[in-house]
């Protein structure tokens, strides 16, 4: 029997400071959570409903798994329609910033991504892709939020996520510095090279000038329609495509 303290901090995860201060947060689905028992991440707990059962005693039996109530399911879960089985998984510390960490390879920066959708799916490109590295503003959008956890279906649990001063990490990292933007070089002739880091900005107001400045090479998807816009996620698909295609030439 769950007690009412137990519901309270479980619940209280949906919100960033109570994420913070207990360096907890919850991913629901049994997929999302056997990707997270076989990452780097410790999985501290793992609740379920009756229904799961059968499925839970494949799971590791070094992590502290509980049966609750359909109920005491619905009061943790911030899903309309709970999955049935939630764990709850600590915030790693990532290690410090350095060349070292991002040379030979890409990683994607995110100025001020605000939409937990947009983050999601760009985490899940990022893992298709084979990128480890998402730097993020500070002012970008939680990783941990559930709605973003939910949107990566699993795939938070190959990516390592930063959250940090990007104008710090872009003038000091010593990388090639690419910048999404409306006026730059053709994508689809620009020479990526091997390693670098690849700039996306805010949904509606892109690069903040002081970021926009420190891009060494602006990059732009031409548009050939009438759209006004494109979908920061979309553009972050086919940025990392495109670095794709580079390597194997």
């Amino acid at each position: 029997m769950f007690s009412k303290s137990q519901i309270s901090l479980l619940k209280s995860l949906q919100q960033k400071k109570e994420r913070v201060e207990h360096g907890l947060f919850l991913v629901e689905g049994y997929k999302s959570i056997t990707e997270f028992i076989d990452s780097s991440y410790q999985v501290e707990a793992i609740y379920h409903t009756a229904q799961f059962r059968p499925n839970v005693l494949k799971l590791s039996q070094k992590i502290n798994i509980g049966e609750i109530s359909v109920s005491e399911m619905e009061k943790i879960s911030s899903l309309k329609t709970p999955q049935g089985i939630i764990a709850v998984i600590k915030i790693p510390d990532w290690p410090l910033l350095s060349y070292d960490t991002l040379k030979q390879k890409f990683s994607i920066v995110l100025d001020g991504i605000q939409d937990p959708g947009n983050m999601g799916t760009i985490i899940r490109i990022a893992d298709w892709f084979g990128i480890k590295n998402i730097i993020c503003s500070t002012d970008t959008v939680d990783t941990y939020n559930p709605k973003v956890v939910q949107a990566t279906m699993g795939s938070l649990s190959r990516i390592n996520v930063y959250y940090t001063d990007i104008v710090s990490i872009l003038m000091r990292i010593g990388l090639p510095v690419f910048g999404a933007t409306l006026k730059g070089e053709n994508i689809y002739k620009a020479d990526f090279g091997d390693e670098g880091l690849v700039v996306l900005g805010n949904e509606g107001n892109g690069l903040r000038p002081e970021v926009e400045k420190l891009i060494e090479k602006a990059v732009t998807i031409p548009r050939k329609g009438e759209a006004e816009s494109l979908n920061v996620a979309i553009a972050a698909a086919l940025f990392c495509s495109e670095i794709n295609r580079n390597s194997y030439k």
